[in-house]
């Protein structure tokens, strides 16, 4: 082996080398333990497992009612909080591309709630919607301020999405100004020339150009909306009677509140490969709506 290559070794060693073992040591290693623990009874403390084999898949599909539910719970959150931050993103991001005299700040605006931590936010929002609302609608006598927000399932569905839809919209705001930023306005004059109003230009010439970050925020949306546990957890615990419980919640109180360890990793399995599934079948058909320049 001559002194070039070997140095070439060595380098890829020293840069790659500590990622590729964090990504073995904190990454593969958990997974393939979570995969042989999904099917066994294991509790998570005993030394003793005791293999199952597809015990766990079946009683999941077949006799576990409340994994079912948190799944159509994190389905509907999903697709609404899915649609719902990216329309307000690039609603905010589309404004604060204008030559605004306040853009800068009502962009650092934006952003921070992204900054917050779930759990200090669903505590924060938990604070608003019982204390807050209800203060000004006593003063205003609005009934919207009146809800029992985080009494039934259905308001604390939309308290969830409403947090959600205001914490993650700025991060995304983000991403959609740089790729507006950089659509040729060469391109928009000359849809204005051919007699295109702004929303023709919005529509034929902006949309298409900024596909490639709207494939980069749907997945973004999609992955934080499919693991959303901290916000679930601080600011409705999965109540009323479950009805806010989140597939992320459900693995956590499967696992470590009843101790049933086996269990919560085979549904945490089947949630990863749901999720995958739905992650590559959204990039496939966004990529294929992107436009080279």
């Amino acid at each position: 082996m001559d002194l070039k290559r070997r140095s070439r070794l060595m380098q890829q060693f020293i840069f790659v080398g500590p990622t590729s073992l964090f990504f073995f040591v904190i990454v593969l290693v958990p997974f393939f333990l979570g995969l042989y623990y999904s099917f066994t009874s294991w509790n998570g403390i005993s030394r003793h497992v005791e293999w199952t084999g597809l015990r766990n898949y079946i009683h999941i599909f077949t006799k576990d009612p409340s994994f079912l539910n948190s799944f159509w719970f994190t389905a509907k959150f999903t697709f609404f909080g899915l649609v719902l931050t990216n329309l307000l993103g690039f609603m905010l991001a589309y404004v604060l591309t204008r030559k605004l005299f306040t853009r800068n700040v009502l962009r650092t605006v934006f952003f921070v709630p992204h900054v917050i931590g779930g759990l200090l936010l669903g505590f924060i929002w938990q604070f608003i919607f019982v204390r807050g609302f209800a203060s000004v609608g006593q003063a205003t006598g609005w009934s919207f301020f009146n809800l029992p927000w985080l009494g039934t399932g259905v308001t604390s569905f939309w308290a969830i999405v409403i947090v959600f839809v205001w914490q993650n919209a700025g991060y995304l705001m983000v991403i959609y100004i740089s790729a507006i930023n950089n659509v040729p306005q060469s391109l928009i004059e000359a849809s204005k020339v051919d007699g295109a109003g702004r929303m023709q230009a919005l529509r034929h010439v902006t949309i298409p150009l900024v596909m490639p970050a709207v494939t980069v925020c749907l997945f973004l949306s999609i992955s934080w909306s499919f693991k959303l546990f901290d916000l679930n957890l601080s600011l409705t615990k999965g109540g009323p009677f479950k009805a806010t419980e989140s597939v992320a919640l459900n693995i956590y109180n499967e696992a470590y509140t009843i101790s049933r360890f086996g269990m919560g990793s085979a549904k945490a399995m089947i949630f990863f490969v749901i999720v995958a599934v739905i992650s590559l079948l959204q990039v496939r058909a966004t990529k294929k709506r992107e436009v080279e320049l």
